[in-house]
């Protein structure tokens, strides 16, 4: 029994080593994907969305949350609150949603009335290396979990270790992994861990929450002009931090009502790219000269974000707005470009692979869009949920992952087969 527990754990720390990193790229390992960005590799889409193409493979019922799945080559990690008491993690094999190892802890928190509407369960998502899992918790708390087994190796309680106040919308910002470094928007700033620990590094942007805690947004590692940095959006500011010492290096207010910021940093050529909440989008140039940082406001447009982040694509931006249509924007000229007629959810996950958009609408149906700076120009559509499906929905292979509210299902897909002369 020993030899053969000793196999499996050899077995895993393969499939855990450097070389797993480029593995990692196929999978879905955390918050928009292997690049944050919504881009999505491997096999090529379908020209549609109908059974014969999509067809669902298992459903596992489940306790609600905003979490988007994370996807690793042999299972799926799902979080859940239970009782209105308690975080669930719960790792699934790919092939049968069978159940491999639960964890959980206490750690339910009630949002603000007027956030009522969209419940009070666990939403950031979490984010996988291959050996660990890095779980955010709503009561500001950070969970390291062993992949294989779902053990407990470390937890940080922000509010514990930095005195600060539990956010009133919970952890809502998504960790963010690179080499030995975790990062994370907590504890009211922005945070270097070392993940074999979860001992602090740096601490930067203190006491820049806003008035209802912790950012809403999600950090992104990118260069620009030439120096890695760390793009991160708080409730009232836009910022690029060395992400060795926690330096911040640029600067910039960005307005929205009540501290929503919600957008992860969109990145484009020297640029990044935001749309607040009842106010407008911004697309801002980052310029270096003789070691000096400065930000400067580029263009502004009267389009409306909410909460859903966009996708790139050959130099357009999509994004869901604030009203509900999808809007496309010309980044490098700020012009508008078209929006749709018709309204859609209050979200969309929105994935990207060439010139195909994939959107899961929060209201539970899929659409496929051509990505056309000239028009709306609708693919397909087809309802994969009769639940709302806040999560971002994840993708790897073949296979397509769909958080519903009290659910997890998963999806095949297949590219049709041309039809043969007879």
């Amino acid at each position: 029994m020993r030899i053969r527990h000793w196999l499996a754990a050899w077995c895993w720390w393969l499939l855990a080593a450097p070389g797993f990193a480029q593995e990692l790229k196929t999978l879905w390992p955390q918050w928009r994907g292997p690049t944050r960005d919504g881009q999505v590799g491997g096999p090529a889409w379908p020209d549609n969305l109908e059974e014969t193409t999509l067809r669902q493979l298992w459903r596992v019922e489940l306790g609600p949350s905003y979490s988007g799945p994370v996807v690793a080559a042999d299972r799926v990690f799902v979080t859940e609150t239970r009782d209105r008491s308690a975080e669930v993690v719960r790792a699934l094999d790919r092939k049968t949603g069978k159940e491999l190892w639960k964890a959980e802890w206490q750690g339910a928190l009630s949002v603000p009335f007027f956030a009522k509407s969209n419940g009070d369960w666990i939403r950031a998502t979490p984010a996988y290396d291959g050996e660990r899992l890095y779980v955010a918790g709503m009561r500001d708390v950070l969970v390291c979990l062993d992949a294989r087994t779902g053990a407990e190796r470390w937890k940080v309680d922000f509010v514990e270790r930095y005195k600060t106040p539990v956010p009133a919308f919970g952890f809502v910002s998504s960790p963010l992994l690179d080499g030995e470094a975790l990062y994370v928007q907590a504890g009211a700033s922005v945070l270097r861990l070392n993940k074999q620990t979860g001992e602090t590094v740096w601490r930067a942007l203190q006491d820049e929450g806003g008035m209802m805690g912790s950012a809403f947004s999600s950090p992104v590692l990118t260069k620009l002009r030439g120096r890695t940095q760390l793009v991160v959006q708080t409730r009232t500011t836009l910022a690029g931090l060395d992400p060795e010492n926690g330096k911040v290096l640029w600067s910039e207010k960005v307005p929205a009502y009540r501290g929503m910021n919600i957008l992860t940093p969109t990145i484009f050529e020297e640029g990044i790219f935001t749309s607040t909440y009842q106010n407008r989008s911004f697309f801002f140039q980052v310029k270096e000269e003789q070691q000096q940082w400065t930000i400067a406001t580029a263009w502004t447009h009267k389009l409306k974000g909410y909460m859903s982040s966009p996708v790139i694509i050959q130099g357009h931006a999509y994004l869901l707005l604030e009203n509900q249509r999808l809007a496309c924007l010309d980044l490098a000229k700020g012009q508008e470009k078209w929006v749709s007629d018709r309204v859609f959810g209050k979200y969309w996950s929105l994935a990207v692979q060439g010139e195909r958009l994939l959107a899961l609408d929060q209201r539970g149906t899929l659409y496929l869009l051509k990505a056309n700076p000239e028009k709306f120009e609708l693919l397909g559509s087809r309802r994969v949920s009769n639940e709302e499906t806040w999560a971002h929905l994840a993708i790897s292979g073949e296979e397509l992952y769909v958080r519903e509210l009290n659910g997890l299902s998963a999806f095949r897909w297949k590219q049709a087969a041309p039809d043969v002369p007879k």
